[in-house]
């Protein structure tokens, strides 16, 4: 079993920066691709980012690119997300996600991801 546990949520003012963590228990990290999701109050829970297990390639919802970035240490089990220029919409639980596999052709798809955290709130206000 994979405990995945994040940080680094907050509360921030709108253009502001936060970075999210994302430690992972099991020295299997190295090997899967590591996936960020969102969920706003009364939305369905959506995509964000996505990192393949060596770090070569990655994968962002529209509204996130160019001000979002994920990277991982595999050294340290541990996925980053780095959000800039930070809006009122990005406000929602952030959660971190496990691959089934190394990486994936469609790495914005739930089913693609066995374990899940516990999510962590980012509030961006006006």
């Amino acid at each position: 079993q994979v405990q995945l546990v994040e940080s680094g949520g907050g509360l921030v003012q709108a253009g502001g920066s936060l970075r999210l963590s994302c430690a992972a228990s099991a020295n299997t990290f190295s090997g899967y691709l590591m996936g960020w999701f969102r969920q706003a109050p009364g939305q369905e829970r959506e995509f964000v980012a996505a990192i393949s297990w060596n770090g070569a390639n990655t994968d962002y919802t529209d509204s996130v690119k160019g001000r979002f970035t994920i990277s991982r240490d595999n050294a340290k089990n541990t996925v980053y997300l780095q959000m800039n220029s930070l809006k009122p919409e990005d406000t929602a639980v952030y959660y971190c996600a496990q691959g089934k596999y190394g990486r994936s052709s469609s790495p914005g798809l739930e089913v693609g991801y066995k374990y899940w955290g516990q999510g962590t709130q980012v509030t961006v206000s006006s």
